[in-house]
């Protein structure tokens, strides 16, 4: 019997956020508290890379706000539960920098997006854990994923940018898997 090693997501130690343009000239910011995540395999660059997000786990610090994002005009909570991610590949640029391409599926519509992806290293914490850093930066077109409600604005523009940032940072704990042959 052999070992492979799975990194599940460590969500103590973990954040997701995006930021999207209100009004043309603020950022507005939000988080998904719950999250998972986990890359199965030793060697990154091989490995597959999962994620599930809970949409109803949405909060831009405004309860209103974060309704209206759970209903049909954007993340449709109740139909799409859950947002997911699936890494097709892992390819380093250079010791600390990679880029992470896979599909996201959001509201029902799967896309491909590239995602850049720094290597923070790999420690061991005082009780023996095993650990691994990322920090996770990209963008989407939210319109691409049916996410398109908006309202024009009197001077030009719109009330929400379709551009939305997205950045994580993750830190993931090494597990041992048993694998039979």
């Amino acid at each position: 019997m052999a070992n492979n090693h799975t990194w599940v997501l460590d969500p103590t130690h973990s954040e997701l956020t995006f930021k999207v343009k209100h009004l043309m000239i603020t950022n507005v910011k939000g988080e998904f508290r719950k999250f998972e995540a986990a890359i199965d395999g030793e060697d990154f660059s091989k490995a597959k890379i999962t994620a599930t997000i809970d949409v109803s786990s949405i909060d831009t610090n405004n309860a209103d706000r974060d309704g209206h994002l759970k209903s049909p005009d954007f993340f449709d909570a109740p139909q799409f539960p859950s947002i997911s991610f699936e890494g097709t590949s892992f390819t380093k640029k250079d010791e600390e920098n990679y880029v992470l391409k896979g599909n996201l599926t959001l509201k029902g519509v799967t896309k491909e997006v590239s995602l850049d992806v720094e290597f923070g290293g790999a420690n061991k914490d005082p009780w023996g854990n095993e650990k691994a850093g990322f920090s996770v930066s990209g963008k989407i077109n939210r319109d691409e994923f049916n996410l398109n409600w908006n309202a024009a604005l009197e001077s030009g523009g719109v009330l929400v940018s379709h551009e939305v940032k997205i950045h994580a940072e993750l830190q993931f704990v090494k597990q041992a898997v048993a694998v039979t042959a």
